[in-house]
């Protein structure tokens, strides 16, 4: 087993974009999962932002990205990012939410998702954002 962690930035309508710069001046490969894509459309305009998104390189390079719906507060320079946790097993994925939850405020439970095994979303007690999630095939 194992758990990656990897830098998650927010954008607002401009995550593939930035997606694309990155993959530009990075290298490695581009995947991206809309709000449509995933049928979580909140509101029509923003059907195609990206929801899901990353450039991984095979020398290691990895960031993944999302566009902060408009029904969610976004303060480009105070919540750019968030800290992604990654891994194979339901079990060992839980275990680290309930210690990481201790003094947080959930943002969103840790629960099955349509685009993820276990998927949750929190803020420590000393202001980070985690997002914890399991592993899934990408099928896009």
């Amino acid at each position: 087993m194992s758990v990656t962690t990897t830098t998650h930035l927010n954008f607002r309508g401009s995550a593939r974009e930035a997606l694309d710069f990155y993959r530009s001046v990075f290298g490695g490969r581009t995947a991206a999962v809309t709000y449509r894509d995933a049928g979580n459309v909140q509101d029509e305009s923003e059907a195609d932002w990206v929801m899901w998104g990353e450039v991984s390189a095979d020398d290691g390079f990895h960031v993944m990205a999302y566009d902060v719906p408009s029904a969610m507060p976004y303060e480009p320079g105070a919540n750019p990012f968030f800290v992604s946790v990654r891994g194979e097993d339901t079990d060992e994925v839980s275990a680290l939410w309930q210690r990481l939850a201790d003094g947080s405020t959930v943002l969103r439970p840790l629960e099955p998702a349509p685009w993820a095994p276990l998927y949750g979303m929190l803020t420590d007690r000393f202001g980070v954002t985690w997002v914890l999630d399991v592993t899934a095939p990408y099928t896009g």
